[in-house]
Formats: C-alpha cells, structure tokens, sequence
C-alpha cells in the first residue's frame, strides 16, 4: 500500500509540473471574446412602463406569402414578450397602402413599423440590395455573422436613418432556388436571347450576358410563364415559390439560385415613434427581432425540403456546369465594381461584406469535409456541399 500510495504521489508531482507551465501560458494568453452587451447592460438601469403602445405595421407581402408570416411572427413575440404593452398589427399589401408605398408610408407616420426586402428600395439608395442579397455575396451564415459581428447592423441603421426610420434584420429565409424555365440552360451560351423575369442587380447582369431581362412582380410571373411572355423566372425559396405553381407552367428549374445565396429581410420604425417607446420596450423589439431571425431560417428551410421534393415530381431540377458558374462569378464582379465606382455607399457595404468573405474563407476551408450527406452519399466521394 506505501508503494501505491508513492507511485500516486509521484505521478500527481510530475502531472502538476507537466501541467502547470500549460495553465500559466493560458491565463497569460486571457480570455478569447467578450460579450459587449454584458457591461453595457450591467451599467444600463431598465425600468417597466405601464405605457401601453398600439402601432400599425405594413409591408408588400400578401397574407398568402410566407413572408406575411414572418412579419405576423415577430408582432406576436412582441405581444407576448411585453404582456401586450406593445401590439403590432400587422397589415398585408393593399389593406392600407399599397406594396410598393410600405418604405414611404413608414417614413412619413401613416405607420409605425414596416417590414421589407430592402431590395426593394434601390431606387432610393442603390446600396439597400447588399442588405437583402448579393449575387455570390453573403450566405445565410454570413448574413448573420456581419450584421451582429461585423458592423452589418450599424451600417443598416445608418442607411434607413437617412430616411427617418430605424432598421433591425427581421427574417432570414436562406438560400433561394434557381430560375424556373421551359428552355434548358446549363451553360453561357444558353441564356443568351433567354426571356427571364429577376429584379434587381441579377436582372442587370443577366442582360450583361445576354439575356433579355424583365422585372415582373410575383403576381404576375406565373399567367407570363403559361402564355410564353417569358421563358424563365426566379422568385423566392422553395416553400414560398410552391404555393405559385411555377412547376405547373415550366419543365426545369436551373439551379443553383446563384442571384440570392441568402435572402435577408427587415424591420423598420418611424424614427420619431422608435424614440418614444420606453427602453425596456425597445429591448423586448430588438430580441423579439433576433428572435424572428433564427426562427424563420429554421421553418423556411424545414419546408423548403418538402416543397423540393414535390417539385422534382413535376419538373426537372439542373445544374449549371462549373464553367458557367465561373463566369457568372466573373461577370458579376465587373458588375459590382461598377456600381461600387458609383455608388459611395454601394462600395462602403460591398467592401465590408467583401472583407469579411476574405476573412471568413480560412474557417470554411478548414472545416470542410463534413457535410452532412446521407452515409451512401457521403462514402461515394461527396464530402462538401
């Protein structure tokens, strides 16, 4: 027993030498990250008003888009995070502005709250498509990581502030399928003379291609589809382009849906009535807002695996090549350079979101490898997504 009992004593001895020189290195070193909000709320002395506020809220989604839900989804955590001290109802396109008039009806007080695709609003400042989505830009991952770690939400608050609104991200719906077509197209030289239907930025690169490009809004894509007006269409994720019938009216659908890697929507209050809600309220909002954020990420993306499959019963799913994807890469980046010699704050966004791709390429590359495949799947060869 003595033996063991030196054995043990030598061995905690030498365990302690080896180990020790480790812990000092590592309290030299000191922690890695912070929290910031901890100090700030530490200092900060939050008191419950009794002050009941009931605001209205419009957007350009119909109560059948998912996207209505979404906005519907953060109102009741609002509700149900502030014992109804603050209620917002929402209201659909048309019920009291139209769609298109969401932006300015908030900007002037006809409503308190607006929800959006900032996209939507390029005709006032060019730079509020890197806030909805980037062709080859941010994905739902890096949407996420810039605005909450990166300077994306201050940015965002800088944008809208210049219109007097105050802006919070408000639904993430990922990655968005690819064009809906009657012609197959898997290369260049297959989408030049195409008829398509796409906003924003992708309708100018895709007529840099070659294509002839027009921007028609959802309620009409699908009777343009069936009378053969245009050839091809993009228009959301799969669970929201299902309920559409585009399937019903084409035979393909080209992916990958290279225009939106991820699809970012948002909040946006009237300055003047953000600044009156109490600072316990404004707290209950921006949570409520983040909550909404991943909540919507997860239930858009549970459904689009359902809506996938029932696509592939009635249309063929096809891949650009890789050649093709390169070149629209490339095309793309002439584009945006463009507008970042433009646009000043097109190119203050662009490079933020740039560098942060730059920096974010290590950790990607360094993890890959382990995507998540069915086993047969997985041990065929295709390790990465």
């Amino acid at each position: 027993m003595r033996r063991h009992g030196i054995a043990a004593l030598v061995f905690a001895t030498a365990l302690c030498l080896a180990v020790g020189p480790a812990l000092a290195a590592k309290e030299q070193r000191g922690k890695f990250g912070e929290d910031p909000r901890h100090e700030q709320v530490k200092r900060l002395k939050v008191e419950t008003s009794d002050k009941k506020f009931r605001w209205k809220m419009v957007m350009p989604w119909s109560k059948g888009l998912l996207f209505y839900d979404i906005a519907t989804h953060f109102a009741d955590s609002v509700r149900l995070a502030s014992g109804g001290r603050l209620e917002i109802k929402p209201f659909s396109a048309g019920e009291l502005v139209p769609a298109m008039q969401t932006f300015d009806a908030v900007a002037q007080g006809t409503a308190e709250v607006g929800h959006d695709w900032p996209g939507y609003w390029k005709g006032k400042n060019e730079a509020f498509v890197a806030f909805a989505s980037v062709p080859f830009g941010l994905d739902a991952e890096g949407y996420n990581i810039w605005l909450y770690e990166k300077g994306g939400l201050e940015m965002m608050q800088e944008l809208y502030g210049q219109f007097g609104l105050h802006a919070l991200p408000c639904g993430q719906v990922g990655q968005e399928m690819g064009l809906f077509s009657n012609k197959r197209a898997t290369k260049m030289e297959d989408f030049k003379g195409l008829r398509v239907r796409t906003p924003g930025w992708y309708m100018d690169i895709m007529n840099m291609l070659g294509a002839s490009v027009s921007p028609l809004p959802g309620g009409e894509v699908y009777l343009a589809l069936e009378r053969g007006v245009i050839d091809a269409a993009e228009f959301s994720s799969p669970a929201i382009n299902y309920p559409m019938g585009f399937d019903e009216v084409t035979k393909y659908s080209i992916q990958p849906g290279v225009h939106q890697p991820a699809c970012q929507c948002a909040i946006f209050f009237n300055k003047k009535a953000w600044d009156e809600l109490p600072e316990d309220l404004k707290w209950i909002v921006r949570i409520a807002a983040k909550e909404t954020q991943l909540w919507s990420y997860n239930w858009v993306n549970a459904l689009n695996a359902k809506a996938i499959e029932l696509f592939k019963k009635k249309i063929e799913l096809v891949r650009m090549d890789t050649e093709t994807l390169i070149e629209f890469r490339k095309t793309t980046k002439q584009y945006l350079d463009s507008l970042k010699e433009k646009y000043p704050d097109v190119k203050k966004v662009l490079d933020s979101q740039e560098a942060f791709i730059e920096e974010y390429a290590v950790w990607r590359d360094a993890r890959s490898g382990v995507t998540p495949w069915p086993y047969e799947t997985y041990i065929s060869g295709r390790i990465t997504e």
